[in-house]
């Protein structure tokens, strides 16, 4: 009989438990809040991505990788929402470099199997394919507008493309090695080239003739960009110097800057004076040109090289690629709101690269233990006996 009656006061306080904690739980069996994160979910692929370019109009952007794939994206800030729209493998090779038209329907890709495709954005339908393009591998790509398309190669040949009629009307060969990166000026009349023969070319393309090569510059140029509202010319090296050009002035530099990375390979634009840099030693700086600072570190992928960089539409996000297969994505917000003084502070010999985004290394981190904003003593020194004459009034 006691075992009958204990048994009957625990089933008594357990259904009490069981009142009580259902009571208690009810709001926790309400839907939870997703997360909201700073930056979109980093991304990681099955191989090596090469580049990658976001949509004008929407939260989407592409990447191709070394397999020849490419994989268009949405991402989100709200954990778990970011997911692939689709894939595409129709490239035989390597693809280096996509682009997406300026009305945002379509998506132009160059391959190492020297072919230029144009995809439909919406469901990834190869719609033309020219097979090829190049008798080289091309190497990089720049959209003039929806109908115009440069392209360069290595052996150092740039074409321009009427995609209308899938043909070249542009055909020239004035680099001795390949061709890196491709810009243009707000006119759409002069289009720059940056090359591994360690020359920027200049190319009119509505005259649709060759300019001139700039001087020779120490080490392959890796990435050329337009800064200053047009008024200066900036080029990356793999030796780590920056080069300046002001425009109308391309045939020598009018100021160089020396990074303390293993190489400058890729360069974006954020503002006027401010763009960021991705290295070999797997750092994207953020640097202010005219007077020329290293603001600090927006990110890194610790070890891996990093192949490209890319700015959202907004400009709140940066997005990389590295060889550790990962898409990652980092908050340039603050870069837009941030002024440069041309007074030049004396740097403590062991100053740490400053860390601008919450998910950037820093503070007592090893990593950036020996990472600090350079430039040698004889480049500060000439940079503030000529930082007046050089900046911009404006």
């Amino acid at each position: 009989m006691g075992y009958v009656q204990d048994e009957s006061v625990e089933d008594t306080k357990d259904d009490l438990k069981k009142d009580q904690g259902s009571e208690e739980d009810e709001p926790a069996e309400e839907p939870r809040e997703p997360r909201i994160r700073e930056t979109p979910e980093d991304i990681k692929l099955d191989a090596i991505v090469n580049t990658l370019a976001f949509h004008p109009k929407q939260d989407i952007f592409a990447a191709g990788d070394i397999d020849g794939d490419i994989y268009v994206y949405s991402y989100s800030c709200t954990e778990g929402e970011s997911k692939e729209l689709w894939s595409s493998g129709h490239h035989l090779k390597s693809c280096r470099e996509v682009a997406f038209s300026h009305d945002g329907q379509k998506l132009f890709s160059v391959s190492k199997d020297k072919s230029v495709h144009l995809m439909d954005v919406e469901g990834g339908k190869l719609v033309t394919r020219i097979a090829k393009a190049h008798s080289v591998p091309i190497n990089a790509l720049l959209l003039v507008d929806e109908n115009v398309l440069a392209t360069g190669d290595d052996g150092g040949t740039l074409k321009v493309w009427d995609m209308r009629k899938g043909t070249s009307f542009m055909d020239l060969k004035h680099h001795d090695d390949y061709i890196s990166g491709i810009a243009i000026d707000q006119a759409k009349r002069m289009l720059l080239t940056s090359s591994g023969d360690g020359t920027m070319g200049v190319f009119n393309i509505k005259r649709r003739r060759f300019e001139l090569l700039s001087e020779f510059q120490s080490g392959d140029l890796t990435s050329v960009a337009i800064m200053k509202r047009g008024k200066k010319v900036v080029c990356g090296s793999s030796e780590g110097t920056m080069y300046i050009f002001n425009w109308n002035g391309f045939g020598a530099t009018s100021d160089r800057f020396a990074v303390k990375a293993e190489s400058v390979d890729c360069i974006v634009p954020i503002t006027d004076s401010i763009l960021c840099a991705a290295s070999m030693d797997g750092v994207i700086r953020a640097i202010n040109l005219l007077p020329n600072r290293v603001l600090g570190c927006i990110g890194q992928h610790v070890g891996e090289p990093i192949e490209q960089i890319a700015r959202s539409r907004d400009s709140r996000f940066l997005a990389s690629c590295a060889h550790d297969q990962m898409i990652k994505f980092w908050d340039i917000s603050s870069l837009r709101d941030m002024t440069v003084s041309d007074y030049r502070k004396r740097k403590k010999k062991d100053g740490n690269l400053k860390s601008l985004s919450k998910k950037a290394y820093g503070g007592g981190d090893d990593f950036f233990s020996g990472l600090m904003e350079e430039t040698e003593a004889k480049q500060e020194e000439k940079e503030e006996d000529e930082g007046d004459s050089d900046s911009d009034s404006d």
